[in-house]
């Protein structure tokens, strides 16, 4: 492990968990995460940005040199349903775009607590169809998501095969989300050593996006959905994480219905490292994991 990955981590737990854990406006969340997206995240130089609209959900379009239009990276940010947005998550998605030749598009879903669940994934879905709408086959489209997005994600894969739809190529989720219920061993037993994220907080995040529905839906807990039939699905958390055990468990699940899996546990990075690329070797690390995962699944060409 690096030696950046020592001062994060301590920097992380002295000045981000604290600030999190006392964050109580989701509006100053918001812009607090997208100055620092734009001061310490840089996408690949090249990459061009637009926006489009998918049904009634806007999303960010981004073209890393040399990509094929004709494969896609459907990214679903994180941010506890309450925040973060494309802008904070573009340049990790750029970054992986770019080491796997394809155009990435990433929904800007409506966030709680001025839309409630089900809004997000909704939003999610009518995105997903209409993308496919553009004449996109669904086999050339890889879905992941982060945190919260990872919930998404998998919420949206767990759709997916609850309607029989024809699947995506692959499906993956970094430090994913899977249980709204909070009832991995991990959510207690790390709630001290996870270096970002304080589990007293949890709560209220809940509170503000199912407001008094019930956190059980697989829509946003994928945990308690189905896969059957699903396509290959790749998952990565940090052993210190408090939601490790959401991936875990997530991977048990899918493997039970006969999902070809891949969950890569990582010792001691903070979660959702890879947003840390320009920064943290291990980031870069992993990107370039993902994307070799990725390009052999998909048949992909490396383009770099």
């Amino acid at each position: 492990m690096s030696r950046r990955r020592v001062w994060l981590n301590a920097w992380l737990i002295r000045v981000e968990k604290p600030r999190l854990a006392r964050a109580e406006d989701p509006e100053r969340l918001r812009r607090n995460f997208e100055m620092q997206a734009r001061l310490f995240f840089h996408a690949p130089r090249g990459t061009v940005t637009s926006w489009t609209l998918l049904d009634t959900v806007d999303a960010m379009e981004l073209r890393p040199r040399g990509c094929n239009e004709k494969h896609v990276l459907f990214y679903i940010h994180g941010g506890g349903f309450v925040f973060g947005s494309p802008k904070t998550h573009a340049a990790m998605a750029a970054q992986l775009a770019a080491r796997i030749g394809a155009r990435a598009v990433l929904p800007r879903y409506r966030l709680a607590p001025e839309y409630p669940f089900p809004a997000a994934p909704d939003d999610v879905m009518a995105a997903w169809k209409a993308l496919l709408e553009q004449g996109i086959h669904p086999r050339d489209v890889v879905i992941g998501g982060d945190s919260a997005g990872g919930a998404l994600a998998l919420g949206l894969l767990s759709r997916l095969c609850a309607e029989g739809a024809t699947m995506p190529g692959a499906v993956f989720g970094m430090s994913p989300l899977t249980d709204l219920e909070h009832k991995g061993d991990s959510f207690t037993t790390n709630a001290q050593v996870d270096v970002l994220l304080p589990p007293e907080r949890a709560q209220d995040m809940d509170r503000l996006f199912l407001g008094d529905q019930s956190g059980s839906d697989a829509r946003c807990s994928p945990l308690n959905g189905t896969f059957k039939g699903a396509p290959p699905v790749w998952l990565t958390v940090g052993d210190t994480e408090i939601l490790r055990d959401d991936a875990r468990r997530m991977a048990e699940v899918l493997r039970r219905d006969g999902v070809r899996t891949d969950l890569v546990e990582q010792h001691d990075l903070p979660h959702v490292w890879p947003l840390f690329h320009n920064i943290l070797p291990e980031a870069r690390d992993t990107l370039d994991a993902l994307a070799a995962w990725i390009r052999q699944e998909q048949g992909w060409r490396d383009e770099n």
